[in-house]
């Protein structure tokens, strides 16, 4: 794989001028008031996995519209403390898989939550549960295209919107500290996770890695993998399409939204990444809270020979380190 997007010297001082609609805000703002529900949990099921030393369950909160979204919880066993919390958001075709697949944070400490994708999940992985009855505009088979003509029917609204209801699920579980909230992904999750970031002001730290959706005009340019390469490839049918569909991106910018966050922040990116080029994370980093009136702790990690397995077990003994730092965790 050769080296890819900007020489490192040119990346730590990426900071390309926003280009955001003028009513993001107010386009936020109206998508989360009409999914604020004062009951955010469905329901708690125990789960026997068969592991002694964590506990889990399967959760169904409401989502976008209300909708059903499910999720694994699993917190460290016969642990009566409140503890700091980790709500984690998969990759791209990806679902939450199976209740005993992630338990690094639940490991380390942390009560963790892991949203499943909505109408993801066949893809990669262990599949998902969660079906998304929303109709869009037709697209292609991949998510990154489905409504992407429409703001308002794109899928990555209705994604956002259950990963922001996540935490106020979270919230609601039992043994949580509700002030002490991180949100973690990689790729997909890394956008929304950043997503996540801008949207809710009392998040206590973000982990953002190879995030998708950062800089998604640039992504375009440069690469025709994944998901960028979806878009790619509906737009070189549907021509003239490009206007409607940078508009409706321009909702869903990771740029946009770490300009408006406040939570401590720790980003990864693997610099020959041709799936998330590194120059949006990058972006986002430079532009991380800059609207807020605040300058938010954050570091970033690059990892010069990989692509979009960033740092892998390395990045992740990384983050661990640093949200102890940042929260601690058990209690402590």
């Amino acid at each position: 794989m050769p080296a890819f997007d900007l020489p490192l010297d040119e990346l730590q001082r990426h900071r390309p001028e926003p280009d955001e609609p003028a009513d993001f805000d107010a386009f936020w703002q109206a998508t989360l008031k009409s999914a604020t529900h004062p009951e955010p949990l469905i329901r708690v099921r125990p789960v026997d996995t068969g592991l002694r030393l964590v506990e889990s369950w399967d959760v169904t909160f409401r989502g976008f519209a209300g909708d059903p979204v499910r999720a694994w919880y699993t917190r460290p066993a016969d642990d009566g403390e409140l503890m700091p919390a980790v709500v984690e958001f998969a990759g791209y075709g990806r679902g939450r898989g199976l209740p005993h697949e992630r338990l690094t944070w639940a490991n380390a400490g942390y009560a963790h939550l892991l949203m499943d994708n909505r109408g993801q999940g066949d893809q990669y992985g262990n599949g998902g549960a969660t079906p998304d009855p929303h109709t869009s505009a037709p697209g292609g088979p991949g998510p990154a295209v489905r409504g992407l003509l429409d703001p308002h029917d794109y899928h990555y609204r209705r994604l956002i919107t259950d990963a922001v209801c996540a935490v106020a699920a979270l919230r609601a579980l039992p043994g949580v500290d509700r002030d002490r909230i991180a949100a973690v992904g990689n790729s997909q999750g890394g956008g929304v996770a950043l997503a996540v970031a801008g949207l809710v002001p009392d998040l206590a730290a973000a982990l953002v890695t190879a995030p998708l959706l950062c800089g998604i005009r640039r992504g375009l340019d440069l690469t025709d993998a994944g998901p960028y390469g979806e878009i790619a490839a509906y737009l070189a049918v549907h021509r003239g399409a490009e206007d409607a569909a940078y508009r409706t991106l321009g909702y869903v910018e990771g740029i946009s939204f770490a300009r408006r966050a406040q939570a401590p922040a720790h980003f990864g990116v693997g610099l020959r990444d041709q799936v998330c080029p590194p120059s949006g994370a990058y972006a986002a980093y430079h532009r991380y809270g800059e609207l807020t009136g605040t300058d938010p702790v954050r570091e970033i990690h690059a990892y010069p020979f990989n692509g979009h397995e960033h740092g892998d077990a390395v990045h992740v003994r990384r983050q661990m380190t640093w949200l102890r730092e940042v929260l601690g965790a058990g209690g402590a």
